[in-house]
């Protein structure tokens, strides 16, 4: 769909995320997110765990925050930034909990979440947003700034800080437990058809 579509059906949000606004969104809302958020996978989510298990400070207050899943590719010249399509959020399952915890307030990826994850985001108010898989170039061009802020070794999969404007999302899950994947599996699932009238 053409940006200047999604704009006219889409809610226009500024980062970070309050607990006000998070009150407002539910499941399939889309969104135009314009602000600054961070960047890790699942390398850079172990070491912030670990420093947290150690009793350190992690290298960036989450609290209000959004981290997306993804890993980018090398900018091209005159580029801020390479494609940068979201990841399997599974992959974080694991250690989103916690970072919940911490005051994490956003989630950008693919994929469902587990139980724990949605959990942790209804009791600490969070929302987990999709992004559009296979469309990196289409995200990129939203990312105005980009900078490595921490686990410089980690290469693509380091923790990044950038500045986005007009990044679209949908909520897939809400602060009251609303799952849009399994309110599109209810609407539309097909009847066993074991269970069918014999005639």
């Amino acid at each position: 769909m053409p940006m200047e579509n999604i704009s006219k059906i889409a809610r226009n949000v500024e980062l970070p995320l309050s607990d006000d606004l998070l009150e407002t969104l539910h499941a399939g809302d889309e969104l135009l997110l314009t602000g600054v958020m961070y960047v890790g996978r699942d390398a850079a989510h172990k070491r912030m765990i670990e420093a947290l298990e150690a009793g350190m400070p992690l290298p960036v207050d989450l609290k209000g925050h959004v981290i997306y899943f993804m890993g980018p590719t090398p900018a091209k010249p005159g580029k801020t930034i390479g494609s940068a399509g979201p990841t399997s959020s599974y992959r974080m399952d694991a250690y989103s909990p916690r970072l919940i915890a911490e005051g994490l307030k956003g989630m950008i990826g693919k994929g469902m979440r587990s139980g724990e994850v949605k959990e942790a985001m209804k009791k600490y108010k969070a929302v987990y947003l999709g992004a559009i898989g296979g469309a990196g170039a289409l995200i990129s061009s939203c990312i105005r700034k980009a900078e490595v802020i921490a686990y410089e070794d980690l290469g693509a999969e380091a923790l990044r800080r950038i500045e986005v404007q007009d990044f679209p999302v949908t909520v897939i899950d809400d602060i009251y437990g609303g799952d849009l994947y399994e309110e599109g599996r209810a609407r539309y699932k097909i009847a066993d058809p074991g269970k069918a009238a014999v005639h």
